[in-house]
């Protein structure tokens, strides 16, 4: 009697704890969507159409998912390969590896965009070089996706090192002496252990790549149909008091959002079956 009052909590604790998580998910996140999609469709249906099908809307949805859909595959072989590395090897340098996969995590956004401006723009320490060869970097698409894969590249690797390090190597020493390759050890042991939180890291770095603000800002030049992703078309439209418009376009972004947060539940729900049956498998070993 005295240990289950000792881990239950009364119930007006619950109640006050309950509506104190409701209240703050329904006025932070609840209001603000409605907010969003009941701007968006103020002036009808037609008008909600007319704002997504116009050109500047068009080029920068397509940039948006231009920019996500490089920046996400090459941090999923950055996120693969430093996992592994980190969670299976030692070597010197590792630490120091570890520290700069966070360092995303601990500059600005508009930081580390000034920082590609300082190194590719026109004045900046390869400016010269880059000029020289006709590349452009700073204000086109290919500053945009640096920028991109700068700040969401610690994604994948930080959600991959804490499983492989829980996985151990066992398995793959097993592999090793049954004959197995490197390409399969991999593929036949190392991806099923960790697809479904290799799979979770994707999401948020998806979700990421494409509601990222502030560094494409500073290395876009807000050209309009040319540089402007999603979130940049958007303050655009806003600063020029077209409400619906932007509203609209947020409402995409919105819709995005929420796409990744029933893909990061149903990950969740699947990774969670897969360890509970991994250690019931552990277990009866």
């Amino acid at each position: 009697m005295h240990a289950r009052r000792a881990t239950t909590e009364p119930w007006l604790v619950k109640l006050t704890l309950s509506a104190i998580a409701v209240s703050f998910v329904v006025l932070f996140l609840v209001v603000p969507l409605v907010a969003v999609f009941s701007q968006a469709l103020e002036k009808g249906w037609g008008a909600y159409v007319n704002a997504l099908r116009e050109p500047m809307a068009l080029s920068a949805l397509k940039l948006t998912l231009l920019t996500a859909g490089v920046a996400v595959p090459l941090n999923l072989l950055f996120g693969v390969a430093a996992a592994w590395a980190i969670a299976k090897f030692d070597f010197p340098g590792k630490n120091a590896l570890i520290t700069l996969i966070d360092l995303p995590f601990g500059v600005s956004p508009v930081i580390s965009g000034m920082v590609f401006i300082l190194l590719f723009g026109r004045q900046g320490l390869l400016g010269p070089w880059v000029e020289a060869h006709g590349l452009r970097i700073v204000f086109a698409v290919p500053g945009l996706i640096l920028a991109t894969v700068f700040v969401t590249f610690p994604f994948v690797a930080r959600e991959l090192i804490p499983l492989m390090q829980a996985e151990g190597t066992e398995e793959e020493e097993a592999a090793r002496v049954l004959g197995a390759s490197g390409w399969q050890m991999f593929w036949r042991v190392t991806v099923p252990s960790i697809k479904w939180g290799l799979l979770y890291g994707v999401v948020l770095c998806n979700a990421r790549a494409m509601g990222e603000f502030g560094a494409v800002s500073v290395v876009s030049g807000h050209i309009r149909g040319k540089t402007n992703t999603l979130p940049l078309h958007v303050e655009i439209l806003y600063n020029e008091y077209n409400f619906q418009a932007a509203f609209a376009a947020a409402s995409l972004l919105a819709f995005l959002a929420l796409v990744t947060l029933v893909a990061k539940t149903l990950v969740e729900w699947r990774s969670a079956e897969a360890r509970a049956l991994h250690t019931e498998t552990q277990n009866v070993d």
